[in-house]
């Protein structure tokens, strides 16, 4: 009896420690998500402002040089 509780209460803290592994994978990834998001947004942005400064150039540009 003493053994099967031991074995049981190895397995309840295995299963502990993997919900804390979990945890913070799981926040890790969640702030990973988040910075990725931040950094694509900055770069739609940064790309939306190359775009206006290309169009302005070529409205620019004498219809023969097109």
């Amino acid at each position: 009896m003493d053994t099967e509780l031991g074995n049981l209460e190895d397995k309840v803290k295995q299963l502990a420690d993997l919900c804390r592994h979990l945890r913070n994978d799981n926040r890790n990834l969640r702030l990973a998500l988040l910075q990725a998001t931040q950094e694509n947004q900055h770069l739609i942005q940064k790309l939306a402002g190359t775009k206006e400064r290309v169009a302005t150039i070529l409205a620019k540009l004498p219809e023969d040089m097109l």
